[in-house]
């Protein structure tokens, strides 16, 4: 569906890679009056770069309804929500501070402002969980069949909630919500692609999740559609078909390193190590049960087919050619996993020689 653009756009969340490039693009667009910035802290310089034609506003989302209202926006693109807990600047606490409390106090900003009739706000397709209970794949009707366990997921799951409360009290607000697969693309840098671009990839023993993603580059196109025209609803976005964890190891020229749930849990020190970074249970999770969801309904409204989840695959190998496996890396690798095997095996025996 077609409308007239809005005039005034607000972006929360430009200081991130997301953000960024949705305002740049925004700032881009002729039909585009002015975009607004809004984040908490300044954009780094890479950053700031792709936003010379944004307006930049530092401020936390308890601010934001004086924002909204004395800019007139018309539109709010919702993107500072975070997916994992950053050990230097707060933890779990400062994560659910951003996403649930800053998404209720921006809603209730934007709820006052009598301009606004568009609104934007990205989700993921964490809000189905990972159980196994869980359907062959996931429509936007269906319903978690078990609480997450991770962090992410259920904050994800308060963010919808209050999407609609909001809903039900501006229904004159087209609001979009955007379930997004895990993004992959040559210059994405997220947990996941910091993890398959390591030469040893841990994975679950008899576990093959099946798995999906979304091309970053197709992520921004539905984010600009949804702000340049009306799609009210809620969308899952993700490439077609599926590729199992051992093919996308396969194909990324790595060796799977095939270890116990619990154990894999217990090493999330020992793969920072590594260098793939932080993994928690919503990882855990979607390495154990996988999930594939049904992206029809954003084909069928956007008039708009995401490149298919081996095609996001393949280009972020292209990003990280580099990132192949070579047998120094390969050697130290093993060498620092055998090391953390041992102090786990060893910790385990010491503590069973106690009474």
């Amino acid at each position: 569906m077609v409308t007239s653009p809005p005039n005034v756009v607000v972006v929360t969340g430009v200081s991130r890679f997301l953000g960024a490039r949705v305002a740049a693009r925004l700032a881009s667009d002729p039909r585009v009056g002015r975009v607004i910035g809004l984040d908490t802290v300044d954009p780094p310089s890479a950053l700031r770069e792709l936003l010379p034609d944004v307006e930049l506003i530092r401020a936390d989302a308890r601010a934001a309804s004086g924002v909204i209202a004395d800019l007139g926006a018309e539109a709010v693109v919702h993107l500072a929500v975070t997916s994992a807990p950053d050990p230097q600047h707060g933890g779990r606490s400062a994560m659910k501070e951003q996403n649930v409390i800053g998404t209720m106090q921006l809603l209730a900003a934007a709820q006052g402002a009598s301009p606004l009739r568009k609104l934007v706000v990205r989700s993921s397709t964490a809000a189905y969980g990972a159980s196994f209970r869980d359907p062959a794949v996931f429509t936007e009707d269906t319903e978690p069949r078990a609480v997450p366990r991770g962090s992410y997921a259920r904050d994800i799951l308060d963010i919808e909630g209050y999407v609609r409360g909001f809903r039900r009290r501006r229904p004159d607000v087209v609001a979009t919500v955007l379930r997004f697969a895990p993004f992959l693309s040559s210059t994405a840098d997220t947990t996941l692609t910091r993890y398959f671009a390591q030469p040893v990839v841990p994975t679950v023993l008899g576990r093959d999740a099946r798995l999906q993603f979304v091309h970053v580059d197709d992520a921004l196109e539905i984010l600009h559609r949804s702000v340049i025209e009306d799609h009210p609803g809620t969308f899952n976005v993700a490439g077609a078909g599926v590729l199992s964890l051992s093919q996308a190891v396969r194909r990324a020229g790595r060796l799977s390193l095939p270890l116990p749930e619990t154990t894999l849990s217990t090493l999330a020190g020992l793969a920072r190590n590594v260098g793939i970074g932080q993994i928690g249970l919503d990882q855990i999770d979607l390495f154990v049960h996988g999930r594939v969801v049904d992206a029809s309904r954003l084909i069928s409204e956007f008039g708009f087919t995401p490149r298919t989840t081996a095609e996001a695959f393949d280009d972020f190998l292209r990003g990280h050619a580099e990132g192949s496996l070579n047998s120094d890396r390969l050697v130290a690798a093993e060498r620092a996993i055998l090391d953390g095997i041992r102090r786990l095996r060893s910790t385990a025996a010491v503590g069973g020689d106690r009474p």
